[in-house]
């Protein structure tokens, strides 16, 4: 695991970010992309845009299930814990592929589907 100082070197400024219109964009022109949802199993019970669900404890130790050959777009409740998970792999994994989906599953109701509740 990196320390503190390490992981400062790579900070949310460096992450790459895609908001909810351009996903869906490549979401209905069928786009070659992965979404990982990092939240909580409860919370993507409660409400999920069809990403594969990946929390974000569990991330690290599955990173054999990010793919490397397609743009990656990771995803939570506002966009803060995504941003740091894509700050580890960085770090970690020096993955190239990852974008944060701006404002998380909140920013898509609000913008795209308001039938997906908050919370």
């Amino acid at each position: 695991m990196a320390t503190v100082q390490e992981i400062k070197n790579v900070s949310p400024s460096t992450v790459k970010a895609i908001d909810v219109y351009e996903l869906k964009k490549l979401m209905d022109e069928k786009r070659q992309f992965q979404l990982i949802d990092c939240r909580e199993p409860d919370e993507y019970d409660f409400c999920n845009i069809g990403g594969e669900l990946i929390p974000m404890g569990d991330v690290v130790d599955n990173v054999e299930k990010i793919r490397k050959d397609v743009p990656t777009i990771i995803m939570c409740r506002s966009g803060r814990r995504s941003a740091d998970i894509i700050v580890e792999l960085q770090h970690q994994f020096g993955l190239t592929n990852l974008f944060n989906l701006d404002g998380g599953i909140l920013a898509w109701s609000h913008q795209i589907d308001p039938d997906i509740p908050q919370y």
